[in-house]
């Protein structure tokens, strides 16, 4: 795990310094969340739509990140650089995940906040700690086919393009287990709770994912 380190803190510490996908996601975000309260001409959401419009938001944002996930080891040559050290190359695949996943955190603690004040009909209070752990399940399955995508389009000329082609089919079960996990969360007459069957796709993609991304990354990243 050491070298999963070392590349996960060089990772950050690049965005520190150039603050290019961070701020961009919850630039998107926000934007996205202003023309839904203008667009949809009404002062409030609840239930399924309310899930609807977060999921789908943080969904595209989330795309801006991935898009560029490998792009300083393609420029600066960091491909050649970590084949050529001897380390396990699922390293890269780990540091990538983990800082993806720390990008949709830090996004959607602006981004929740901005949902519930420009749209959200019901407080967020009750839903807090169950909704808490809706997001986690997300952006672990967002983060593994998100890293799995983005290796196999880094070296495509319509990389911009390729990404959210492959990456949005993949992601459909995500979003649809999000959205039908938050529902009950965010309806008008108080959160229920989460169906745990909806829970348990989450967590079951995640897995399969996670497994499917870490078998097929030492390929993708020797091609």
């Amino acid at each position: 795990m050491s070298p999963a380190r070392a590349l996960l803190a060089k990772d950050l510490r690049a965005e520190l310094r150039a603050r290019q996908s961070v701020p961009a996601m919850a630039l998107f975000s926000v934007t996205a969340f202003v023309i839904f309260h203008f667009g949809l001409d009404r002062a409030t959401i609840e239930g399924d739509l309310a899930s609807g419009v977060l999921w789908v938001t943080v969904l595209l944002a989330a795309l801006l990140g991935i898009n560029r996930l490998f792009v300083a080891e393609e420029e600066e040559g960091g491909f050649d650089g970590f084949l050529l050290a001897p380390v396990d190359r699922t390293a890269m695949l780990v540091a990538k995940a983990a800082a993806l996943l720390l990008y949709l955190l830090l996004v959607e603690l602006v981004a929740i906040p901005a949902f519930a004040l420009l749209l959200l009909g019901p407080g967020l209070g009750q839903a807090l700690p169950e909704l808490l752990a809706v997001v986690l399940l997300v952006d672990v399955g967002i983060a593994a086919v998100g890293t799995l995508v983005a290796a196999l389009a880094v070296h495509a000329r319509a990389r911009e393009l390729l990404v959210p082609l492959l990456a949005l089919p993949l992601l459909l079960p995500v979003l649809i287990g999000a959205a039908r996990a938050t529902t009950p969360l965010l309806l008008a007459t108080g959160a229920e709770p989460v169906p745990g069957r909806w829970l348990g796709v989450l967590g079951l993609y995640d897995m399969v994912f996670g497994l499917l991304a870490y078998a097929l990354f030492d390929f993708l990243l020797e091609d």
